[in-house]
């Protein structure tokens, strides 16, 4: 190409000048052959730094030890440190090393990022099991006899206003929202309590504004009925509620089996719980048919009115065609109240042989 072809082919290239000019000098040479074999000579290019630093791997290792937390004894190993503070620790030692390359040697070393998993339960209840299949015979034996059955459950408690929620969405702009998730800054606090039914895959969600309560549990259900029971079972006289051991719904709760034969009385119905044993909530339907399905749909918008929350619950669908309805419950909820023993004994309970405290019915005045 003459003069200034060098420049133009390093230009169309990409290739630097001294590349070419050394290409040039192997071309004239006659090592076209060698040229295609490999890009180096034989020995050419940069050593691996564990190769030109000997002991850089062994003060890795031990650096390793010493910042490795847990049981000393178990074969997996993970640390509290950075890349960069690891590869700033090396420099101390007298290494010059990067963190891309501590990375490389603790992967080639067999560590590797871990998070903790859940999967110890702790001291399970000796009854756990038994629990399970009684309340999983109770259940078909419902559905086989077309009696209601509905899985119940206070979801997290929510702040209403710009704050931070977990999950990320597709769209064009990005929502700002408070620095700090402190209560004072919220508008207000939302309680869904949700009802979901597995035989109609349908949902119901009442939000509340006050309380958590075993009033505003026995009001969601009672809600439920009305808006959507009666109608999907219009000959039903019984109904068996699934709920947790614990909380507004526990099975200790004397308010709860108190409006709970209140609600019985009110509908001509003979109602029926079995509590989930402590510590399996996870196992309640409504935790993973419902409620899950609901954080899908609001994941990373911030839920700043009760309004915004509502229709987010009542968008919830899912490919096996969950179906949701939400409504804002305005009630005031008061805390600590107490039933009596004499309102108690208005309780027409019948507790069952097995397991008496988490399987009972309560059957209706009329």
């Amino acid at each position: 190409m003459g003069h200034g072809g060098i420049t133009i082919m390093a230009q169309v290239s990409g290739l630097s000048e001294r590349t070419i000019r050394r290409g040039i000098d192997e071309l004239e040479a006659g090592n076209l052959g060698q040229m295609l074999e490999r890009d180096r000579r034989p020995g050419g290019g940069r050593k691996p730094s564990e190769e030109v630093d000997p002991s850089l791997v062994d003060d890795l290792e031990l650096l390793m030890g010493e910042t490795t937390a847990g049981d000393p004894m178990r074969l997996l190993k993970w640390t509290t440190k950075s890349l960069r503070s690891i590869a700033q620790a090396l420099k101390g030692r007298g290494h010059s090393i990067s963190y891309t390359t501590v990375q490389r040697l603790l992967r080639e070393l067999d560590y590797s990022l871990w998070g903790d998993k859940r999967s110890i339960e702790g001291k399970q209840h000796p009854q756990r099991d038994a629990q399970f299949r009684y309340l999983y015979q109770q259940v078909k034996r419902c559905l086989r006899a077309k009696i209601p059955v509905i899985s119940v459950d206070t979801k997290k408690k929510e702040l209403v206003g710009a704050f931070h929620n977990k999950g990320r969405r597709w769209g064009k702009n990005q929502r700002l929202v408070n620095t700090y998730d402190f209560p004072s800054l919220a508008e207000g606090r939302a309680h869904p309590y949700g009802v979901y039914d597995e035989v109609q895959n349908e949902g119901f969600v009442n939000v509340g504004i006050s309380h958590d309560t075993a009033d505003f549990a026995v009001e969601s259900i009672d809600r439920w009925w009305r808006m959507l029971g009666r109608r999907r079972y219009p000959n039903a006289t019984k109904l068996l509620i699934t709920a947790d051991g614990g909380g507004s719904n526990g099975s200790r709760n004397r308010l709860w089996k108190y409006r709970i034969q209140q609600f019985a009385n009110r509908h001509g119905l003979t109602v029926t719980v079995c509590h989930f044993p402590p510590g399996t909530s996870k196992w309640n339907k409504v935790e993973h048919r419902l409620f899950s399905q609901i954080s899908v749909t609001w994941r990373g918008e911030p839920l700043v009115s009760y309004e915004t929350i509502i229709n987010f619950i009542s968008s919830t669908t899912t490919k096996t065609g969950l179906k949701v309805k939400a409504e804002l419950d305005t009630h005031e909820y008061e805390t600590g109240k107490k039933i009596t023993d004499e309102q108690m004994r208005t309780v027409a309970v019948n507790p069952h042989k097995t397991h008496p405290v988490w399987n009972y019915t309560i059957h209706n005045h009329i």
